[in-house]
Protein backbone atom coordinates (compact mmCIF):
# COMPACT_ATOMS: atom_id res chain seq x y z
CA UNK A 1 0.00 0.00 0.00
CA UNK A 2 1.52 3.43 -1.22
CA UNK A 3 0.67 6.19 1.34
CA UNK A 4 0.27 9.70 0.57
CA UNK A 5 2.10 12.38 2.37
CA UNK A 6 -0.44 14.64 2.68
CA UNK A 7 -3.62 12.36 3.47
CA UNK A 8 -4.64 10.88 7.12
CA UNK A 9 -4.83 7.93 7.28
CA UNK A 10 -6.66 5.80 10.44
CA UNK A 11 -4.66 3.58 12.83
CA UNK A 12 -5.91 0.07 11.29
CA UNK A 13 -5.35 1.30 7.68
CA UNK A 14 -1.49 2.18 9.11
CA UNK A 15 -1.18 -1.07 11.02
CA UNK A 16 -2.22 -3.07 7.81
CA UNK A 17 0.20 -1.24 5.66
CA UNK A 18 2.85 -2.23 7.95
CA UNK A 19 1.82 -5.23 8.42
CA UNK A 20 1.80 -4.46 12.63
CA UNK A 21 -0.84 -4.95 15.20
CA UNK A 22 -3.17 -1.90 15.60
CA UNK A 23 -2.03 -1.85 19.45
CA UNK A 24 1.77 -1.48 17.61
CA UNK A 25 0.38 1.92 16.27
CA UNK A 26 -1.29 3.15 19.41
CA UNK A 27 1.80 2.23 21.43
CA UNK A 28 4.12 4.15 18.95
CA UNK A 29 1.62 7.33 18.73
CA UNK A 30 1.32 7.35 22.75
CA UNK A 31 5.28 7.10 23.23
CA UNK A 32 5.15 9.91 21.05
CA UNK A 33 7.24 7.88 18.54
CA UNK A 34 4.38 8.56 15.45
CA UNK A 35 3.25 11.34 15.19
CA UNK A 36 -0.90 11.82 15.44
CA UNK A 37 -3.36 14.04 15.44
CA UNK A 38 -6.97 13.50 17.22
CA UNK A 39 -10.01 14.61 15.68
CA UNK A 40 -13.03 15.87 17.56
CA UNK A 41 -13.45 16.12 21.27
CA UNK A 42 -12.94 14.04 24.14
CA UNK A 43 -10.88 11.35 23.27
CA UNK A 44 -11.41 11.59 19.26
CA UNK A 45 -10.44 9.79 16.20
CA UNK A 46 -6.91 9.22 15.88
CA UNK A 47 -5.27 10.06 12.15
CA UNK A 48 -1.91 9.46 11.21
CA UNK A 49 -0.37 11.71 8.61
CA UNK A 50 1.37 9.89 5.71
CA UNK A 51 4.08 11.71 6.20
CA UNK A 52 4.24 10.83 9.69
CA UNK A 53 4.60 7.30 8.73
CA UNK A 54 7.55 7.91 6.44
CA UNK A 55 9.49 9.66 8.91
CA UNK A 56 8.18 6.69 11.48
CA UNK A 57 9.71 3.93 9.36
CA UNK A 58 12.98 6.00 8.80
CA UNK A 59 13.31 6.37 12.55
CA UNK A 60 13.32 2.73 12.92
CA UNK A 61 15.37 2.27 10.24
CA UNK A 62 18.33 3.90 12.25
CA UNK A 63 17.23 2.56 15.23
CA UNK A 64 17.04 -1.31 14.41
CA UNK A 65 19.96 -2.89 15.85
CA UNK A 66 21.47 -5.50 13.33
CA UNK A 67 21.56 -9.34 13.50
CA UNK A 68 25.09 -9.58 14.67
CA UNK A 69 24.79 -6.68 17.63
CA UNK A 70 22.09 -9.24 18.79
CA UNK A 71 23.69 -12.27 18.80
CA UNK A 72 25.92 -13.33 21.23
CA UNK A 73 26.45 -17.03 20.52
CA UNK A 74 27.27 -20.01 22.84
CA UNK A 75 30.40 -17.97 23.55
CA UNK A 76 28.91 -16.05 25.67
CA UNK A 77 28.80 -18.83 28.50
CA UNK A 78 32.29 -20.32 27.30
CA UNK A 79 33.21 -20.34 31.13
CA UNK A 80 30.51 -22.03 32.50
CA UNK A 81 31.04 -25.80 32.68
CA UNK A 82 28.19 -26.66 34.41
CA UNK A 83 29.76 -28.68 37.04
CA UNK A 84 31.04 -27.59 40.44
CA UNK A 85 34.75 -27.82 41.00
Amino acid sequence: MQLENTRLYRVKAVAAALDVSVATIYRAVETGALRAVRIGTGKGAVRIPGDAVHDYLTACEHAAPTRAAEYHGPQANAGHAGGAA
